[in-house]
């Protein structure tokens, strides 16, 4: 038997969120998360989780599980999805991964092998401590000596993607592009349709700016502070993610405001781009403009059309 499994994915700011909800309320679907932050507690603003509310009463799965100091990898995600995947069908509701982390799609759709590899801590803390000292560009460059493949998939501003193919590779010594996909004896049995949203981008960026400004107004400035009060490190992965570290700079006074802000809002755009670029090179996604649409229910009942024929 093939589980069925609706993703809907696109670049941040697009209206994942809502569409996904809507999807489910139609289609009886329940919604795994596919957002790398959105696991973390008390990150709610800068995360762009969505509220009680605006879940409208569908279940969400992989939203708040962990503490921001807790380590949560694209392993662990595949782990969780697939036990939830058949949990889900067995309650006979559609499981939705729905998010932007590209490289959580492909653990799911192209089944990557984690399960040989694991974690080496103290190899991570000292590549991240060269990071610190040296630069991100100094990793990048012994990536692409060990690991070129890896490198050309990687931008070379991602710390955490960098120093997880170097560890791999020191561990191992097999670079991380190796461990692809199972066996096709050992795979999960999936049927999986993928839905990609997306818009003319001078559109997408002024839906980001907006974002980013009504994260200000809905008080992300008081949730990092709120954050680093608790105890939680500048230097944890989560709190280097979008919009938290730009707010630490800002509290250390390394920029004003105003220069936080933009640079949150240049970076956010920024990351679109590249989730653009790494999704437009997938070629088991079906596009939707949503340019091409006056109302959001008709974005809805397309996906609705294509959801129950999976």
């Amino acid at each position: 038997m093939l589980y069925p499994l609706l993703c809907i994915v696109g670049p941040t700011a697009v209206g994942k969120t809502t569409i996904s909800v809507e999807t489910a309320l139609k289609i009886r679907g329940e919604i795994i998360s596919g957002d790398s932050m959105q696991v973390y507690r008390y990150m709610d603003i800068g995360t762009a989780k969505p509220s009680l509310k605006e879940r409208r009463g569908v279940p969400h799965h992989l939203v708040d599980i962990l503490l921001p100091h807790e380590p949560f990898s694209v392993a662990d995600f595949q782990s969780e999805a697939f036990k939830l995947i058949p949990q889900i069908f067995s309650r006979n509701r559609l499981p939705i991964l729905a998010g932007g982390t590209g490289l959580y799609l492909k653990a799911i759709v192209d089944q990557y092998n984690f399960g040989e590899i694991s974690a080496n801590w103290e190899l991570r803390e000292k590549l991240r401590e060269q990071a610190n000292s040296l630069g991100n560009q100094h990793l990048y460059r012994k990536l692409r000596i060990v690991d070129p493949k890896s490198a050309e998939k990687i931008h070379p501003n991602d710390l955490k993607r960098i120093i997880r193919a170097l560890e791999v590779f020191l561990t191992t010594g097999r670079p991380i592009s190796s461990f692809n996909e199972l066996a096709p004896e050992k795979r999960f049995p999936l049927k999986p349709l993928i839905i990609g949203l997306t818009m003319n981008r001078s559109r997408l960026y002024n839906r980001i700016n907006l974002r980013v400004e009504q994260m200000m107004a809905g008080g992300l400035e008081q949730e990092v502070r709120d954050l680093l009060k608790r105890g939680y490190s500048p230097q944890l992965v989560s709190m280097q993610g979008l919009g938290y570290r730009h707010m630490i700079n800002f509290l250390k006074e390394r920029y004003t405001k105003e220069e936080a802000v933009e640079l949150l809002k240049r970076d956010t755009r920024r990351f679109a781009k590249r989730q653009l670029t790494l999704f437009k090179r997938n070629d088991k996604i079906v596009w939707i403009d949503l340019d091409k649409y006056l109302e959001q229910d008709e974005i809805v009942e397309k996906i609705c059309y294509f959801g129950r024929n999976i």
